[in-house]
């Protein structure tokens, strides 16, 4: 029998497939726009300077200062530009730096967003924004926060390095385990989770050994669809409060502090929550934690916290604010645990 349950199914539009990109014209239209300001990192400025051509008259120019972690001033100068340029809608290229920064600017003037995904970080399809000021990062849930549509172009994914596409698919991974165990899980969720968590893992061995195996690519980005899909429909847990506390207050590069994580954030919550865990479990050999360790450790993606330069002497700072406030979680939020958690992800112990 399957378990009464409530889901709130988010309602984005998804454009799939090689050439998607070329249709980016035609959505801003659709969308009744007709002045996108186009955001961007500055590593992808060129990219998104050429995008922004593509759109003719409809370019309303580039804002290229997206950084991690969305810090609330680089968001003020993105909105001064916006209202300057005479804008009606924004155009997001890249990850989820400038996802991030995109959601930002709609929270704040309710304008409407399309995302051209260049990675697999899975945020284009959640209503969730988070932001970071005074070294502390915080989120919200809310339906304005949700890009109206996304276009998914495998080409564009191509030229992403082989390190970046492995940590951004298991920082998507990370979305999909969590929302095995969460709170108000579903039928669809999970068979979601498992669904992306399946094809990323065949995907990313094949993007390690051949960088532009198309096929691979798409893969790879239906799984982070998936994944993305399924964070924006249930809620988030241990694993993402540890990530938005390194994040926000140390600094750490959002993609690789998931994927370091996630063996160990799995490993803390399967005593509470192995039968949900088991599908996934499965997948790697019947140990979730050792096997994503196993996993990462042969994709050659980051594997301790050191080596993304926090202090040995930070942990102790870093476990009292992941206690502080914390996220719903299947096992209890426990000081000494957490601390514990953070020795082992900081000196890359294989968890057990």
């Amino acid at each position: 029998m399957i378990e009464a349950f409530s889901v709130t199914l988010n309602p984005a539009r998804i454009i799939f497939g090689r050439g998607a990109v070329d249709r980016l014209a035609s959505e801003v239209a659709r969308i009744g726009a007709r002045r996108a300001l186009v955001l961007s990192t500055p590593f992808q400025k060129a990219d998104a300077e050429r995008l922004a051509s593509s759109l003719g008259k409809a370019a309303a120019g580039v804002f290229a200062e997206a950084v991690m972690h969305t810090p609330i001033c680089v968001t003020e100068r993105a909105l001064a530009l916006f209202e300057a340029a005479g804008a009606d809608c924004v155009v997001s290229f890249g990850g989820g730096s400038t996802i991030g920064l995109g959601k930002a600017i709609a929270w704040r003037n309710d304008t409407p967003q399309i995302v051209v995904a260049t990675t697999y970080a899975g945020s284009e399809v959640t209503p969730i924004l988070g932001e970071t000021t005074d070294g502390l990062k915080t989120t919200r849930r809310d339906h304005r926060i949700l890009p109206e549509a996304v276009i998914y172009d495998p080409d564009l994914t191509v030229s992403l390095p082989v390190g970046m596409s492995v940590s951004s698919g298991l920082n998507a991974m990370a979305h999909a385990v969590e929302a095995l165990y969460a709170q108000d899980r579903n039928p669809v969720s999970s068979w979601q989770a498992i669904e992306g968590i399946g094809a990323l893992k065949k995907a990313l061995p094949r993007i390690v050994a051949k960088a532009e195996d198309i096929d691979a690519r798409s893969l790879a980005l239906y799984g982070s669809w998936l994944c993305g899909t399924v964070l924006g429909t249930v809620g988030m847990a241990l694993h993402h409060k540890l990530c938005h506390t390194l994040g926000g207050s140390f600094d750490l590069p959002h993609a690789e502090t998931h994927a370091i994580l996630l063996p160990h954030s799995a490993a803390y919550n399967a005593p509470a929550a192995e039968e949900a865990l088991r599908p996934a479990a499965d997948l790697f050999g019947g140990s979730l934690s050792g096997g994503l360790h196993d996993f990462a450790s042969s994709l050659g993606a980051p594997l301790a916290l050191r080596d993304l330069g926090l202090a040995e002497s930070d942990l102790d700072r870093a476990a009292d604010l992941a206690v502080e406030n914390p996220y719903w979680n299947p096992r209890p939020i426990e000081h000494d645990g957490i601390r514990a958690l953070l020795q082992d992800a900081w000196e890359g112990t294989r968890p057990s």
